[in-house]
């Protein structure tokens, strides 16, 4: 193993050796090479003659470029578009998002969070949460109702082993006793990799604080009872909160709350300022010690490095620019109440006395989406026949749960969608009883 990985890991071990421990074989072998980037960005603060380390190309001191491209980001200067950003991300971009997460999480401790690192997007994020501490057989807990990608970062390409709890109870809630039940099977094994994503996908939902309280008290005595436990909080649809909901990240409230317990926050701009193909998200730890933040901090700039080098330059000065506007709240505001307004409507829409024969709902109150539970036809069957009926496209999550996006569905436009899923129910179920009429028919 080289020594700078081992330096990292002596460190990590130092100071808090359940953190170690979590770290999976991968983790355990990372660290950021001393090699060019590191030789560059010495050179870049005492070259003052010439600077011939990193592999870009300049001219009259300012990167090369191609000038059709640049008069396309004339707002943008070179150095802030063509140059390779840090592994870790532009810097003061990493500030300024560190200073949003600290506006809209009171809850969380400045001094027990690190700089956020600057992944490509959320997957990248939640990939190298995954490459830290998920080794083969690992256990990863999480909701019923989950993300589909989640079965290739964490099983397919690490090999552990998804385990589910119901996400809600008969009283439509949190289901703290199905979680705590889950987790506390992992004793023997001393360690699970947890991951909370909030507002929930596919059923666009985010706790209560009652409910918060239920979770946290349930890590707390998984802690207890032996468990290492890597906690990831997936916070994709972080700030659309629409009603009766907490509204900040459990990052701060879980940050620091047991020796056993790492808490790993995986964010971006992507969802939360709808910019999806800039792809810049960033993935924040937090601990009471800076000498873990700071090793991790090394080991994850190494797996970046070792993987996509670095993400766009030209995405991070966009979002750099965009959070330094004066026009950001304002706009983000707005954006906020034309969701909010959908998702209203979405609820006066499907809870009609027309449609309770049809389907049920999984509780929503925030993000992009919400889920219908169907009553009397299979959710794929319907997605197909919406598809190839009525040119309306949504997403089976299972037999029962169809996905609905509301987020890109005009409001105007919601009362024709879900009429339509309507009668497409309508169309199964009418098509099943003239099937069974002419087999009875036949029969005699």
């Amino acid at each position: 193993m080289n020594e700078l990985a081992i330096h990292l890991n002596d460190m990590i071990n130092k100071y808090n050796p359940h953190v170690f421990e979590l770290l999976s074989n991968l983790g355990k072998k990372l660290y950021y090479p001393k090699g060019i980037l590191s030789q560059s960005a010495e050179a870049a603060k005492k070259a003052t003659r010439f600077n011939a380390t990193i592999g870009i190309a300049t001219e009259k001191k300012v990167p090369m470029h191609y000038e059709h491209i640049q008069e396309t980001l004339s707002d943008y200067a070179p150095e802030d578009v063509y140059p390779y950003a840090p592994p870790s991300g532009k810097l003061t971009l990493r500030n300024v998002w560190k200073q949003k997460l600290l506006r809209d999480n009171p809850s969380i401790q400045e001094n027990w969070m690190g700089l956020p690192i600057t992944t490509n997007a959320l997957t990248h994020g939640l990939s190298l949460a995954a490459d830290l501490f998920v080794d083969e057989n690992d256990t990863i807990i999480l909701p019923d109702k989950y993300w589909g990608n989640y079965q290739t970062i964490f099983h397919v390409r690490r090999g552990g082993n998804l385990k589910t709890f119901k996400l809600f109870d008969d009283s439509d809630t949190f289901n703290v006793p199905s979680f705590r039940e889950c987790l506390l099977q992992q004793k023997d094994a001393g360690k699970a990799i947890v991951v909370l994503n909030f507002p929930n996908n596919p059923t666009g939902y985010t706790p209560k604080e009652s409910e918060v309280q239920g979770i946290i008290s349930v890590l707390i005595e998984a802690a207890d009872a032996g468990i290492n436990l890597a906690v990831i909080l997936d916070d994709a649809y972080f700030g659309l909160f629409f009603e009766d909901s907490v509204k900040e990240s459990l990052f701060g409230r879980l940050s620091g709350i047991h020796t056993r317990i790492l808490t790993i926050k995986v964010d971006g701009a992507t969802k939360e300022n709808y910019v999806w193909g800039l792809r810049v998200g960033f993935i924040t730890f937090a601990s009471d010690c800076p000498n873990i933040l700071e090793a991790l901090e090394h080991k994850t700039n190494g797996l970046i490095r070792g993987t996509i080098s670095s993400s766009s330059h030209l995405s991070q000065s966009v979002i750099l620019r965009s959070l330094q506007s004066s026009k950001f709240e304002e706009e983000k505001c707005k954006k906020h109440m034309i969701l909010k307004r959908r998702a209203t409507k979405v609820k006066e829409i499907i809870t009609r006395e027309k449609y309770k024969r049809a389907w049920g709902f999984y509780p929503f109150n925030s993000g992009y989406f919400m889920c219908l539970k169907l009553n009397q036809v299979d959710a794929e069957e319907l997605r197909v026949h919406l598809l190839n009926q009525y040119g309306v496209g949504t997403i089976a999550i299972n037999s029962t749960d169809l996905r609905i996006a509301f987020s890109c569905v005009e409001e105007e436009d919601l009362e024709e969608l879900f009429e339509l899923i309507y009668l497409g129910i309508n169309d199964i179920v009418s098509n099943r009883v003239s099937n069974d009429d002419s087999f009875y028919k036949n029969l005699t």
